[in-house]
């Protein structure tokens, strides 16, 4: 994806009395982290492709303060919740997508009570959306007989109940999807959740990450597709600990769609 990318800021798209389609939430992960910016790059190059009218926040975005909530900080989560719940509502923003299911879960639920109230979705959600629409037109031949399983995110799954999108998506890309015997609400957490993605496992404790990509293993695929940035670290972590990183990619469906032929 050496190609340049368009990314408008909303900043930008005010001074031209812009509005867009969407509010692209990038996220933490997909802004820090190396590994998840792959995600982030992949997501936009769809956007890009599809034509969509979208923007960033790009440095007035901060942190969703999902994982203070989760640690016990409340105080610290709404002083970030509000924070960004005044800039979202200043742009006068009615729809969010996001490739973080823990800023989604947090943006989508969390904010209505603080006065942020959003249409919220997932970027699988998103991409089904201009796949059914016909903006986006996937040609199946690059991922056609590659066994790919799909792993659940926690916040995505059992917390919102959103199984369909990630798989339907998948299936465009005539791939053989093979799932695992603990799969949508029966799904295994990664391990990420609740901050422990911070965390080093407490004594006694088993690595759940490494459990989990036993579970993908299982299926003997050749991709094992994650739809959130920090299940994607988790179970490429897992994958070496099994090494077999040699063996088996984990990808984000954006990766996957994004890396497809014809686009």
């Amino acid at each position: 994806m050496s190609e340049l990318l368009r990314v408008p800021t909303m900043a930008e798209l005010m001074a031209e009395g812009r509005q867009p389609e969407i509010l692209f939430w990038v996220g933490s992960a997909g802004s820090y982290d190396d590994r998840a910016k792959k995600i982030t790059k992949a997501f936009v190059k769809i956007l890009n492709k599809a034509n969509v009218d979208f923007a960033v926040l790009g440095t007035e975005e901060s942190n969703t303060g999902d994982i203070a909530k989760r640690a016990g900080n409340e105080f610290l989560f709404q002083m970030q919740a509000v924070m960004n719940i005044e800039v979202l509502n200043a742009y006068e923003i009615k729809r969010i997508v996001t490739c973080d299911p823990h800023s989604f879960n947090c943006i989508k639920n969390e904010y209505p009570s603080l006065g942020g109230n959003y249409d919220v979705i997932h970027h699988t959600q998103y991409i089904e959306e201009l796949i059914s629409a016909g903006r986006l037109n996937i040609e199946g031949n690059t991922f056609k007989g590659k066994r790919i399983t799909f792993h659940d995110p926690c916040y995505l799954g059992r917390a919102n109940s959103v199984y369909d999108s990630p798989r339907d998506v998948l299936k465009k890309t005539n791939a053989n999807i093979i799932e695992m015997k603990r799969h949508k609400s029966t799904a295994l957490c990664c391990g990420a959740g609740g901050a422990q993605m911070f965390k080093e496992p407490e004594k006694g404790d088993m690595d759940i990450n490494v459990m989990r990509t036993k579970d993908a293993l299982e299926t003997n695929p050749n991709i094992i597709a994650t739809g959130c940035p920090y299940c994607n670290t988790m179970m490429t972590d897992g994958i070496k600990a099994h090494e077999k990183e040699n063996e088996v990619k984990v990808m984000d469906v954006a990766e996957i769609i994004a890396n497809s032929e014809g686009l």
